[in-house]
């Protein structure tokens, strides 16, 4: 199934592609005058070139990818991003790096991946107590480690 999402993009600038049928995300490439170099533990935003017309009830979620990170460490700083259906400017992805060793971006390289996902809202409801489960309030790591 497919959903029609609107979009401009600038001369130059690739369209979102999906590389496999089985892909969940389409691949989102970098739209730069020059080559940007990110040294470690910089982030930078990264022009793509797209603006988006996101049907409401939708959101845009940008992710890294996997072999970026696996092979240079190259991460997003705020993963998943999420492009709201009311937004109308450029897409920009915010890069981290966290390898050893200074990483460049040319126009056209492939740097993070999208994925529409539907947005259910919830509505709050204020109340003077919830219902108690097992866990309770622990928090962080309460569930255990793997393999423990």
């Amino acid at each position: 199934m497919a959903i029609e999402v609107k979009m401009i993009a600038k001369d130059g600038a690739k369209v979102p592609v999906y590389k496999t049928t089985g892909a969940a995300g389409a691949d989102v490439c970098a739209f730069v005058d020059k080559p940007l170099e990110l040294k470690p533990l910089e982030r930078i935003a990264v022009p793509t070139g797209l603006f988006f017309e996101i049907p409401e009830g939708y959101e845009i979620q940008v992710r890294p990818r996997s072999g970026l990170a696996l092979k240079n460490g190259i991460a997003l700083v705020n993963a998943p991003g999420t492009i709201d259906s009311d937004y109308r400017g450029e897409l920009c992805v915010i890069l981290i790096n966290l390898g050893s060793e200074n990483f460049v971006i040319n126009s056209g390289d492939r740097i993070a991946q999208i994925i529409l996902s539907p947005v259910i809202k919830a509505d709050f409801v204020e109340v003077s107590s919830i219902s108690v489960t097992e866990r309770g309030e622990n928090g962080f790591g309460s569930t255990g480690v793997s393999g423990n």
